[in-house]
């Protein structure tokens, strides 16, 4: 099965997809992830990346999604994968979607984790980051109502909404049965059947 998982900062998208990938044996494929990789191996693309970080300036989308499609190529992505934090706009959402349609692989499902932003941003202030201020999370979530909830629009049928406020347990429990999985029906099946 090929999926993304989007939602906002605090919406716990992290901790779910990380725990249906191991369910699921498909890899969780995080942009963060990527990025610390490729730096801290020193790949070209890692020392792009860096080179652009330490300026303070924005790593370019081209980077980021070359970066994207050389871990999709690799033989453990072949049955299926979670895309998380990638594509965060449009622009990046044509980009994935001509990619994986020379490959034929076009993504099932995407996950929208919600939650109210009060919810968000007390979870976020939990954290105790430096960074984590009313003000720089309320500026977060713009950008991400802004720029990526249009990706709703863009994907149409495949998104599920998941209500990502409980218990870690329930949010899962409810991105299963939304997915239409069960301990009966394997991932691959499900896979076929969305067509």
């Amino acid at each position: 099965m090929r999926m993304m998982i989007i939602g906002p900062q605090g919406a716990g998208k992290g901790t779910q997809a990380t725990r249906l990938t191991a369910e699921l044996g498909i890899p969780h494929v995080s942009t963060g992830d990527l990025f610390r990789a490729n730096i801290t191996d020193g790949t070209e693309l890692g020392t792009l990346a860096k080179s652009y970080m330490d300026a303070g300036q924005l790593v370019p989308d081209e980077v980021t999604q070359r970066m994207v499609a050389d871990r999709l190529s690799q033989p453990d992505a072949a049955k299926g994968f979670l895309l998380d934090g990638f594509p965060r706009n449009t622009q990046q959402a044509d980009w994935l979607s001509g990619e994986l349609a020379h490959h034929h692989t076009p993504i099932h499902r995407v996950i929208l984790l919600t939650a109210p932003d009060d919810v968000l941003i007390e979870r976020m202030l939990d954290r105790g980051r430096a960074d984590d201020t009313v003000e720089a999370i309320r500026r977060r979530l713009d950008i991400f109502h802004a720029e990526t909830l249009p990706l709703v629009e863009y994907y149409g049928e495949k998104v599920v909404k998941i209500d990502g406020y409980g218990t870690v347990d329930e949010v899962h429990d409810r991105i299963i049965k939304a997915l239409g999985l069960n301990g009966s029906e394997s991932p691959g099946n499900a896979a076929r059947t969305d067509g």
